[in-house]
């Protein structure tokens, strides 16, 4: 098993990674492109790693730690892999964080690691290929394709507070998800196993985004709104495309090679845990 007291480094540590970076025993690096974004990070306990400041440092903070790429690729490609081409066999393992928006619409379908990728989105394009540009570069590259992420502020929960919340229906349409504490355990999973080559980090249970809302609102003991269709939603186009693409994300492969198992299996539980851990104490 990989000892987890070596340092990790995080390329764009955001949501998901700044979520692992709390787990995870040993030093943890993160990148900043800014000096005035370093004290949030320090805040969060990582060491930040100023892009373009001294080369050494970079390979120094490098040099065998656990690399996770979460920053997305641009239209000039990823990030992270122009910027450590040069640095590319020091890290112990390099784990890049994907989207399962790579498998296209497959009409509920269920997609697994294996199936064929026809992306239908520019962006989704961009991660293909930056897939395939860490695998050419760290043959052990750990490619992570990820559904939708939710968790303690970015949750039906807090669209439900916030007055946000719309059930918009369209009928058919599922999305698989994962609890952000879930994709980090995932991920201390799959590094301690050394594994290689892609994996999904997803929930068991994909569900209707209106019924996640009901339930949400069912919790808070609120009205949860009338359903929307999806025609008269007046979306944009940015969330229409959201809607474009339904399928169900197949999980066994981690937990075949692995073991893990999410703690929150459904978006219920999940759910559950965010209102519990957001309830104000009582005395």
């Amino acid at each position: 098993m990989t000892d987890l007291t070596h340092p990790l480094f995080l390329f764009g540590p955001g949501y998901s990674a700044r979520r692992l970076a709390r787990i995870w025993s040993g030093s943890v690096y993160g990148t900043v492109r800014r000096p005035d974004k370093m004290p949030a990070l320090q805040a969060d306990g990582i060491r930040p790693v100023l892009l373009g400041d001294d080369e050494p440092d970079l390979a120094a903070c490098l040099t065998g730690a656990h690399l996770v790429i979460s920053a997305p690729p641009g239209p000039d490609g990823c990030p992270a892999l122009a910027c450590l081409q040069r640095h590319i066999r020091l890290p112990r393992s390099v784990t890049y964080l994907s989207t399962t928006g790579v498998y296209g619409d497959r009409q509920g379908g269920w997609v697994f690691e294996w199936s064929q990728t026809t992306p239908q989105t520019p962006r989704s394009e961009r991660r293909v290929a930056a897939e395939q540009g860490w695998q050419q570069s760290r043959p052990d590259t750990c490619v992570v394709r990820l559904p939708g992420i939710y968790g303690p502020g970015r949750s039906a929960i807090d669209r439900v507070r916030e007055g946000t919340a719309r059930r918009i229906v369209k009928p058919g349409q599922v999305f698989s998800r994962i609890h952000v504490s879930d994709l980090a355990s995932g991920l201390v999973a799959l590094i301690e196993a050394r594994a290689q080559g892609v994996f999904h980090l997803c929930d068991e249970g994909p569900a209707p985004p209106q019924d996640v809302t009901r339930f949400a609102a069912d919790l808070l003991g609120v009205d949860p709104g009338q359903e929307i269709p999806f025609d008269a939603a007046g979306l944009s186009e940015m969330a229409r495309g959201f809607y474009s693409e339904c399928k169900r994300v197949a999980n066994a492969r981690i937990k075949s090679a692995t073991g893990w198992r999410p703690a929150y299996p459904t978006y219920r539980e999940g759910l559950r845990a965010i209102l519990n851990e957001s309830a104000p104490a009582t005395a």
